[in-house]
Order: structure tokens, then sequence, then C-alpha cells
């Protein structure tokens, strides 16, 4: 397996990403669409989620097809971004259709960012805008670290972000992770200089620095941001997606699998503090000659993408004004 040429979720043919965020208020939002309604399932290990619309993707509902997703800043705040989003694809004529009435299916889930710095004085929330302006710049290509939805997320012990990554298996499939990186733990060892994905990284994409040559790793649950919030809200959220064909309940699996992308990176993971949560999805462009192998593997690629692309979301980090903690470039001098 290799990554894909943007090692990029939009790797996986049709699909798009756009970002809009707003730097005094230290928050955004990232979407993910196709042209056409996607495939899609979700599973979620935190033991304090903030989401919307993902019951109807539970394999034995009847919406088929998703035509767009929606990760946010904002805490509950920002799934009125998946708002701006449905007025956008009704904008376009999209959504599934009811008689004479099309709704737009907008999954969504937040991180909490609601104390980090920036100004959320608000009177008017902002997400739905911000939601409708990710939409609409949504593209092939898209920035990494502190846009979007990552644009005030935080670790552990390093200032957060969003990450992406793709593989393309052996059998010709793609593999993609959109990752927001905002967990309770640290995507670091003691030091903050070795990424606990290290044994995953694929040409230096997030240093090349390699393990942690120390040994009895895991055991020291130090935490900066904990101490600078003193509140327990945090979440790693993101979606995998590929261009198998894949049913409802093969997709669920996918996501059940990408979990352990999120154990490999974050230390600790799953948290009852964390609001941990992948949706799954595809583009169903290629056929599976032996579906239960090669599902097995495409759950595996999913979770080394989610690992490889939480800290490639920290690595991308950039520094702004009123920020809580630093990010993995300034405390490592680079």
């Amino acid at each position: 397996m290799q990554p894909g040429p943007k090692n990029l979720i939009t790797d996986v043919q049709g699909l798009k990403v756009g970002h809009a965020q707003d730097a005094r208020l230290k928050s955004g939002t990232t979407v993910l669409t196709a042209d056409a309604p996607l495939t899609s399932s979700v599973h979620v290990m935190g033991g304090a989620p903030g989401s919307r619309e993902t019951d109807l993707l539970d394999p034995d509902k009847s919406a088929p097809g998703v035509d767009a997703f929606v990760l946010s800043g904002g805490s509950a705040f920002g799934l009125d971004a998946a708002s701006g989003v449905m007025q956008g694809l009704r904008d376009m004529g999209r959504g599934f259709a009811v008689h004479t009435a099309r709704v737009p299916i907008v999954p969504a889930a937040i991180i909490f960012d609601l104390i980090n710095g920036g100004d959320k004085n608000w009177t008017t929330s902002p997400y739905p805008t911000l939601g409708e302006a990710a939409l609409s710049g949504a593209d092939a290509t898209f920035d990494l670290g502190s846009f979007g939805a990552g644009t005030g997320a935080n670790s552990a012990m390093l200032k957060g972000g969003t990450g992406s990554a793709s593989l393309v298996l052996d059998n010709g499939i793609t593999v993609g992770a959109l990752m927001i990186a905002n967990p309770i733990g640290a995507v670091t060892t003691p030091g903050e200089r070795h990424f606990w994905a290290a044994p995953f990284e694929i040409d230096g994409e997030f240093g090349g620095l390699g393990p942690d040559p120390q040994s009895g790793l895991g055991r020291d649950m130090k935490s900066d941001k904990i101490t600078a919030m003193m509140r327990q809200a945090n979440t790693t959220i993101g979606i995998v997606a590929t261009d198998a064909k894949l049913s409802k309940a093969q997709c669920k699996r996918m996501a059940i699998a990408a979990h352990d992308g999120i154990a490999r990176a974050c230390m600790p993971a799953h948290t009852p503090m964390d609001g941990d949560l992948i949706f799954s999805t595809t583009t169903g462009a290629k056929e599976l000659a032996a579906p239960d192998l090669e599902l097995a593997m495409i759950g595996h690629a999913a979770s080394l993408c989610v690992a490889r692309a939480i800290a490639r979301a920290i690595y991308e980090a950039t520094p702004a004004p009123n920020d809580m903690l630093p990010t993995w470039r300034a405390k490592n001098g680079v």
C-alpha cells in the first residue's frame, strides 16, 4: 500500500473537501461532499459525542445516501453548520426525493473549542454561514493544519488541527481519512517530539523522526490542555472513505476498524470525556472480487490513514494570537 497522489482523502476520486474559518472566532467548519449521494455509516466510541443525523446511517435505516458531511468547531452550536450546508445543497437541487420535495442528508459532528482563546461573544451563530461557505469552496485539494474545523483544535500538549492521508491498496482500491484532532490525549510521546503514530508514517509526512526510543511509554497522562481548560470537553472526529463498492453494513465495519487509528495516534483514546466519532463513506466505483477479505484490508488501511491523518493535523498546525498551546513546529524549533 502506498499513498495516493495527493495523500488526501480526495484521492478517492469524486470526493471534494472545503474549509471555512474565522480567525477571530478561532473556529471553523469542514465539509466533505461529492456530486452524487454517498453510501455511508458511522461508529462512535467516545463517551461525550456531539452529532446530528447519525441514527439514519445505521444499516437498518432507510436513508440510501448522504449528500455531504460536516465536521465543525463550536460544540453543539457548531451543529448549525449543517443548516448552512443544507441550504447550499438545496440551492443546487440536491437532496433525498420525497414526492416533489428534496431533503439534503447532512450528518454532522463537532469538537469543543469554545474556550480556546477565540472571541465567542457572538449574537447570531456564525456556523450556518461557515457551513455554506465551506460547501461552496469544496474542491479536490485542501489545506491541512489550522483550517476548517481544526482551526481552534488542541491536543493534550500541542495545538491540534485538520489532517488527511490516503492509501492505494494492491488491488487498486483507494482509502482515505479526514480527521479533526482535538483529543484529551496526547498525540506525541512525553517531550512532544515523537508522534505515537510514527510507526505508520510514510515518506516523512509528519517529520520523519521515527518512534520514540524510550521504553515504558504510555504511563504519563500529563495534559497541559486539561490544566489550561479545567473542562471535560474534547474530541477526535473524522471521515474515512473508499471507492470500493460497499453496503451500509460494510461501511459500518470500516468505521469500526478505523477507530483503531485513533488509539494508535492518541494516548489515551476513547475516554469518557472524548466524543470520538468516525463517519465512513464510499463512492462505490469499484466492485470487490473477494468482499470479506478485501473489506478487512480496507478497514485496516482506514485505521492507518486515520493515525497518519491525526499526526499530520498536529504537524501542520500553525500559530495564531491567543493560542492556549504551542504548535509542534514551534515546540521543536522547526
